[in-house]
């Protein structure tokens, strides 16, 4: 287990702000942070610039079909942090643009900041959640299970 680097990451009254810097492996650093600060679950959102493997996922085959694209930016992430087999697991999708303002998306298999940054808000849920491999799809599923879930309190 490494530390995470405290400059790239702050406290917040929800969780997190992460800032990471060219080079930076995203799903590395959030892996760590998560173990680190023993997050139970939680919800981000980020932007910035990278390079980013993008995965469609082929039911028949069971995998991902990969595809990369390199100085893109990124208008949108949005993920979750849970855990599996007692490890931290990261699941994000991200839409990234490229030069020619032509956009690419979904799911995200790695993600390195290219120049400049990457900024992410991470909202910790106080409720540990776990990812099972669903055995009819083959996919990794956030469960529920066990996991509180009362009503939304009425407007």
């Amino acid at each position: 287990m490494t530390t995470p680097d405290a400059t790239r990451f702050m406290p917040t009254n929800s969780g997190y702000l992460m800032v990471l810097r060219q080079g930076d492996d995203v799903f590395a650093h959030l892996i760590d942070l998560t173990r680190s600060r023993n997050i139970p679950s939680a919800s981000l959102v980020g932007l910035g610039f990278g390079h980013a493997t993008f995965g469609f996922w082929d039911a028949q085959q069971r995998r991902f079909n990969p595809r990369r694209f390199d100085n893109v930016e990124i208008g949108s992430l949005v993920g979750s942090l849970a855990w599996k087999d007692g490890e931290p697991l990261p699941h994000l999708h991200a839409v990234a643009c490229d030069s020619s303002f032509a956009a690419h998306g979904g799911h995200l298999l790695a993600l390195e900041v290219g120049t400049g940054s990457m900024e992410l808000t991470i909202t910790v849920h106080g409720q540990q959640l776990q990812r099972r491999t669903d055995a009819e799809t083959g996919a990794n599923v956030l469960e529920l299970c066990g996991a509180a879930r009362a009503a939304p309190d009425a407007v």
